[in-house]
């Protein structure tokens, strides 16, 4: 089918403008299928000046409406107030069920956007076009949406697929390093639960070219949806998904929620959370004590080391009371009996816990 014949079956379109190459062609040819189309364009502090002017211009030119939805940026701004911002633009610009959104950003953004999406009018399609490393390989691929409730991560939300993600390596370019990072622990992540191969490519990762990083990012990709395909709803397979998620989100809201402490982005809150279980899979399952030292050290790379004093190791420990992978009170981990082969429902003595952050901080 022709691309302008499938635009003429959507009704209404709204076009997620950048003033780039593509957005502009699909701006373009919307308009000349002759059904009303708005653009969008989403203007955060990671979005430069010059694209939000050339968006301006090209949308004067084709001659289309142009409205600019302003979204902070930050895991502080994903919570429910921005999503009313978004569903009163979307219903304000005339949205409807048939109507398509095109979440073009980072990990909140594509959380939230899906969850925008997947909520207004009870539902619309929306594709997923991730611009930091971390949303290329894990945030938006899965359908997990969702917000956070003040501090806690991702409380609310919906498990609800995009119609496609649109993975362009080129916005890497422009990534700042430690969002780079960020999304190298999910990598990392993939490899520890899922393939000895792939982690001991990511091992190496320093020694690779760099144009071999679009390959390992097709393979993490490819890791994560073949977990998803098997386990949409996280009845089994997809938890081990969570590796290093159950203290690395508990230690991501701990600093979010005080001010005095370094904010941690989501990666790197995970890559101590991946330490800290796989010492846990050490005195639990057995798991190789020389294979979790090297695991730590590897990690140590690229993820500098964090401190924490006793008592903020026990606030820690209490927000994991929040994990929305708890069942009856209890606190269930993923932990490793080796690398790719991960166990899940595992429950920890808290004296272990701190036993954890003791091996992490020495």
């Amino acid at each position: 089918m022709e691309l302008i014949e499938y635009i003429k079956t959507l009704g209404n379109v709204g076009v997620a403008l950048s003033g780039g190459v593509d957005s502009s062609y699909l701006a373009y040819v919307v308009k000349q299928s002759g059904i009303p189309c708005k653009a969008y364009t989403v203007k955060s502090q990671f979005v430069p000046q010059f694209e939000l002017d050339d968006a301006k211009k090209i949308a004067e030119f084709i001659g289309i409406p142009l409205e600019i939805i302003e979204i902070e940026a930050g895991e502080t701004h994903k919570h429910i107030d921005t999503c009313t911002q978004v569903w009163y633009a979307l219903s304000e610009l005339g949205a409807d069920r048939k109507s398509l959104l095109i979440n073009i950003g980072g990990g909140v953004v594509t959380d939230l956007g899906g969850f925008v999406a997947s909520t207004f009018m009870r539902g619309i399609d929306f594709i997923n076009v991730p611009t930091s490393f971390l949303a290329m390989v894990d945030s938006s691929v899965g359908g997990k949406t969702g917000v956070d409730l003040g501090a806690l991560k991702n409380l609310i939300g919906v498990i609800n697929n995009p119609l496609g993600v649109v993975v362009d390596t080129r916005f890497l370019a422009t990534l700042p390093a430690e969002e780079l990072r960020s999304g190298m622990a999910e990598m990392f992540k993939h490899g520890l639960i899922s393939s000895p191969e792939y982690w001991q490519q990511m091992c190496q990762l320093n020694e690779l070219p760099v144009e071999y990083l679009g390959v390992l990012i097709r393979e993490s990709v490819v890791i994560k949806n073949e977990v998803v395909r098997q386990d949409p709803t996280e009845k089994g397979l997809r938890k081990t998904l969570n590796y290093g998620h159950t203290l690395g989100h508990a230690i991501e809201s701990y600093c979010l929620q005080n001010p005095e402490r370094e904010r941690l982005l989501h990666g790197e809150a995970i890559a101590i959370g991946m330490v800290l279980a796989t010492y846990l899979s050490v005195k639990e399952l057995g798991f190789p004590q020389a294979e979790c030292d090297h695991i730590k050290a590897v990690l140590a790379e690229y993820f500098p080391k964090q401190s924490f004093s006793n008592e903020e190791i026990t606030d820690i420990c209490q927000l994991m009371r929040f994990d929305k992978k708890n069942v009856g009170g209890n606190v269930y981990f993923v932990l490793l009996e080796a690398i790719g082969k991960p166990k899940i429902d595992c429950i920890v003595p808290f004296e272990e816990i701190y036993k954890a952050f003791e091996y992490y901080l020495i």
